[in-house]
């Protein structure tokens, strides 16, 4: 049994027409534990709207999300989401925005303070525990981001367009360090899917690479990478991936 199962997922919202708007048709995919899926496709094909609708956020119009045979209803707390935007509470400090990722796990406060610092330094941001936002980087901000989203040991984690936002050197150091946490056995996540605009990225870091068409998106094509880690970013058989996939979505 997969990991997590969509059948048939479609979602389509309210138009001032008397036809409805249809952003995802007719999605069909499997994610099996320790997967890397990256998801590709031209703008506006839905691919955030496809991992909101994993993880629960918003329901699907038709179809059904099955995570560990169970149809997700609802959020779903074995799953966490780290967003382009930062999205992080600018009155917070760093431990505090941290910390919100524990606020439904029933533990006590100085656990989820524990919990907390102790991901904040796997993170790399020890020192900074007492920063808010606004006295960070790009590059740090999207590290608390990832922390807030670790902290729970989801089992999936889903990113959106995550290093979109960065500068190329510190995008690159964080795709690493995200390979290294997925890698080890002792960390979470087990599993993650990200939506990437980057097919080159998406190449760089999948197992699987997940291609939509124009909206509605539908599933154009699912390529295996079977490229050896770690992976040469300047590899030819890697930009032979990136041309065939590239050309799927032109």
């Amino acid at each position: 049994m997969p990991l997590l199962e969509l059948k048939n997922v479609t979602k389509s919202f309210a138009s001032k027409t008397a036809r409805p708007f249809v952003v995802l048709e007719h999605i069909t995919m499997a994610v099996d534990k320790k997967d890397f899926v990256c998801i590709v496709g031209p703008s506006g094909c839905g691919k955030s709207t496809l991992l909101r609708i994993i993880c629960g956020l918003i329901p699907p119009t038709d179809g059904q999300v099955l995570y560990k045979g169970a149809e997700v209803k609802g959020v779903c707390d074995e799953m966490a989401m780290v967003f382009q935007s930062f999205a992080l509470f600018p009155w917070l400090t760093v431990l505090d925005n941290v910390e919100i990722g524990l606020y439904s796990k029933k533990m006590s406060q100085e656990e989820k303070k524990r919990k907390a610092l102790k991901m904040i330094e796997t993170i790399g941001l020890k020192g900074f525990e007492e920063a808010y936002p606004r006295e960070l980087s790009g590059g740090m901000k999207q590290r608390v981001g990832l922390a807030r989203a670790l902290v729970s040991e989801p089992t999936v984690l889903l990113m959106d367009e995550p290093f979109s936002s960065l500068d190329p050197l510190t995008a690159t150091h964080l795709r690493e360090e995200l390979v290294d946490f997925w890698l080890n056995p002792n960390l979470a996540p087990d599993t993650v899917i990200m939506v990437t605009h980057s097919v080159e990225e998406a190449v760089y870091l999948a197992n699987r690479v997940i291609v939509l068409s124009h909206r509605p998106g539908t599933i154009i094509k699912e390529v295996p990478v079977d490229l050896p880690r770690p992976r040469d970013p300047r590899s030819d058989k890697l930009y032979t991936l990136v041309d065939q996939i590239t050309s799927l979505i032109a």
